[in-house]
């Protein structure tokens, strides 16, 4: 038995590359470990594209994480366009920063900041 630290964690099939398998410890290893088995078959791989095979149940949280991350982007995004906007309109209102801190909870600076 080899050692374990030499182990992949993830074994690699490319079905365009018949006879190509190999390990890696992390996804990020993929495509440099492809590229160089392939070279061993003498094989030029010009990219490579990683899919892994998660369970179904890996694959759902993984989904909804990234449905979560895309709308918090967004309202983040909506968030800071509606931020500059409130502070230009009171701003241009003739309400002082001091002002503006006290309803928007923002700080001076960053007040001083949206302005423009």
């Amino acid at each position: 038995m080899q050692n374990p630290k030499y182990y992949g964690k993830y074994q690699i099939e490319v079905p365009e590359i018949p006879g190509l398998f190999t390990q890696v410890r992390r996804l990020d290893q993929v495509a440099a470990t492809v590229k160089d088995a392939a070279a061993t078959l003498n094989v030029k791989v010009n990219g490579v594209k990683v899919t892994p095979k998660l369970s179904e149940q890996d694959e759902l949280m993984l989904q909804r994480m990234l449905d979560a991350k895309s709308a918090a982007i967004k309202t983040q995004q909506e968030a800071s366009m509606l931020m500059r906007e409130t502070v230009r309109i009171l701003r241009n209102q003739g309400l002082t920063v001091r002002d503006v801190v006290e309803l928007t909870g923002v700080t001076p600076q960053r007040i001083s900041s949206l302005k423009a």
